[in-house]
């Protein structure tokens, strides 16, 4: 059923969201004119100004949007959905569930994913510095005396973003979605504006003057795809905010109104510098039919900046949440900054890495051309691992034959490869910097669940059994102390060091004891109705299972009340936490260690300071009793 089949107040509610989506899903793509075309001919490797290569960019521009953006996410890979949830996170986790996989292709498949979200951390850092620099340097084309202040202005901007993360975005976010939406009609009016006054640009989307451009250049063609896909950035964003609007809404937004304006400003700016060459050195801001506009105009670029980079870093801040869930990261202080809306969170170390590392960045690039050079690397590295990543999707999961996979693989890694391919030559020139950031967050996040699956496995190896030990204490029985005792375990078959510790030295056990195991499903959120299961053993001991996705706050006091309609009821002052405190010595030397001996610093000063489990899980502090153990890895 299309919009337009749809009931009256559904077709509102589609409306509202589509709006909605626009102040979050649209933003880095919706900014990509500030600087695509300027990039192309003005940039590192610019192109003569003629009428046929302007046409042939213009259609390269437009048959990148349709296949890569409308065609390869909107139309194909955001029906691949994990519970209504979308993102590389979620595809992997799709693509793991690939039936009869050998253990290498599962490995091989959760290193791409992973990678693929590590890139990501790289995109979060040069889309704030790349779209408000590129916002703030409008006001050079209205005065050069304000090129000196340029930097300074952008700096400010973003070191305000930064500091503001802390409140959360709920008490602006209403005003996002009209805000992009007056951005797009914006750039449409400008686009209008000028394609009027050449109107044989529109012929740039006949694809014929792609193919001749490619055939007639090659090489200069080759480097301007470099420069051309940074009209793509921002794309994958579309499917990574699936799960908050709905593919219908974002669907709806993209092809009825953001990807026709967006266009068109593109083509406005290609007319303007047929029109008059000397416009290239900033196509957009000297699109403004009078001078008096051009302030109004950098400003509210600047906004509609600072909404894309909004969007961006909340990202980092859910991937980061996301990646503490699923086992990868280890834990760190998360803010919910709204009691009503799951997604806005505040994650403050990874707040202020961000921040030093864009105005590393700024001072270190300090123009937006320069920037260029280092954007769309790996963004087009992460569109080609979803491409990948898709393709088993379809054929494991949707159950597509080998013919029609092959072609859809084909198909969708020839245009990100080329992609992909001209970003390679940028590596020396500055490309080099977001992929040694995503490279340094994947061996962060593969050696911390390759550490922490050596840590259970030696505790597994080591633990007591659970039936041996309910044995012994009926044959010798211990003394028994009034309350709960609680027992945080990640393999509930075994007893928990916690206790053996506490049994050791205090000669206790209390009259109700709790074996505790929080499950992590690779979902984005676990039902309440199915939040714990309750297993009654002999001689006063519970098993409890706490299942939850990796989109869901984990908050066990809450998650325990859920337990009383399963016969097994909690009063939180009388119930004691006992939790592990394991601290990591590295094996003898004469040892042959299982990860090399430069991934066990790094996990053991990763372990040292990961957040403690008392503040991860919301237990009150007053409860909890820590018995420490020293564990070989």
């Amino acid at each position: 059923m299309t919009a337009e089949d749809a009931p009256n107040g559904e077709k509102a509610g589609l409306a509202t969201t589509a709006l909605a989506a626009m102040g979050v899903v649209f933003g880095d793509i919706g900014t990509s004119p500030l600087y695509t075309v300027k990039e192309v001919f003005g940039g590192h490797h610019p192109l003569p100004i003629t009428a046929d290569n302007v046409l042939g960019i213009l259609s390269l521009v437009f048959w990148a949007l349709t296949i890569t953006v409308s065609l390869k996410y909107v139309v194909f890979i955001m029906r691949a959905d994990n519970k209504g949830e979308g993102g590389i996170m979620a595809l992997t986790a799709l693509a793991l569930r690939t039936a009869n996989a050998s253990p290498r292709v599962l490995w091989l498949m959760s290193a791409l994913g992973i990678f693929g979200a590590a890139l990501f951390y790289g995109d979060a850092v040069i889309t704030p510095a790349m779209s408000v620099l590129s916002a703030v340097e409008g006001l050079e084309v209205a005065t050069p005396l304000l090129k000196p202040y340029v930097l300074p202005i952008t700096v400010a901007i973003l070191v305000v973003l930064f500091v503001f993360q802390r409140h959360g975005t709920a008490a602006v976010g209403a005003l996002f979605g009209p805000l992009m939406m007056f951005w797009f009609a914006t750039l449409g009016g400008l686009g209008l504006w000028n394609v009027i006054q050449y109107p044989a640009v529109l012929a740039a989307i006949n694809p014929c003057y792609a193919f001749a451009f490619i055939i007639e250049h090659r090489g200069l063609a080759f480097l301007a795809l470099g420069s051309v896909v940074l009209a793509i950035t921002g794309g994958e964003a579309l499917y990574a905010d699936m799960g908050h609007f709905g593919r219908r809404a974002i669907k709806w937004a993209w092809f009825a109104f953001v990807f026709p304006l967006l266009y068109l400003n593109y083509l406005g700016q290609g007319a303007l510098i047929l029109n008059d060459p000397k416009t290239i050195e900033n196509p957009f801001f000297l699109m403004a039919p009078s001078a008096v506009l051009l302030i109004p105009l950098v400003v509210v670029a600047t906004i509609a900046t600072v909404i894309a980079s909004q969007a961006v870093i909340s990202g980092a801040f859910s991937l980061t949440s996301q990646a503490m869930q699923l086992g990868y990261c280890p834990r760190i202080q998360v803010n919910f900054t709204s009691e009503r809306e799951k997604g806005q969170i505040y994650v403050p170390n990874i707040n202020w890495l961000l921040l030093l590392a864009v105005i590393i960045v700024v001072l270190g690039f300090r123009s937006s051309s320069n920037l260029a050079s280092a954007y769309g690397i790996a963004v087009t590295l992460t569109m080609m691992i979803d491409t990948i990543l898709a393709f088993v999707v379809v054929r494991a999961l949707w159950k597509w034959n080998w013919p029609r996979a092959a072609l859809f693989l084909l198909f969708f890694v020839v245009v990100d490869f080329a992609f992909f391919a001209a970003n390679v030559t940028k590596v020396f020139d500055g490309g080099w910097f977001p992929l040694a950031l995503g490279l340094s967050v994947f061996v962060l996040l593969s050696t911390w669940k390759r550490g922490r699956q050596l840590l259970q496995e030696r505790l597994r190896r080591d633990a007591m059994p659970l039936d041996a030990f309910l044995a012994s204490i009926s044959a010798e029985v211990p003394q028994r102390v009034e309350g709960t005792g609680v027992f945080l375990t990640a393999h509930p078959q075994g007893v928990p060091r916690a206790m053996l510790h506490n049994l050791n030295h205090n000669k206790v056990l209390h009259q109700r004891v709790v074996l505790l195991q929080v499950v992590n499903e690779d979902v984005p959120h676990v039902p309440e109705s199915e939040r714990v299961r309750v297993e009654t053993l002999p001689a006063g001991f519970h098993r409890v299972f706490v299942r939850y996705g990796f989109k869901d706050d984990p908050h066990l006091p809450r998650a325990m009340q859920l337990c009383a309609d399963q016969g097994l009821s909690f009063e939180m002052m009388e119930t004691s936490f006992f939790l592990g405190r394991e601290t990591v010595v590295r094996l003898p030397l004469a040892t042959r260690p299982q990860m090399a001996r430069w991934r066990q610093i790094l996990f053991n000063w990763m372990f040292r300071n990961a957040d403690t489990a008392t503040a991860f899980f919301k237990i009150p502090p007053n409860r909890v009793v820590e018995l420490g153990s020293q564990v070989e890895l």
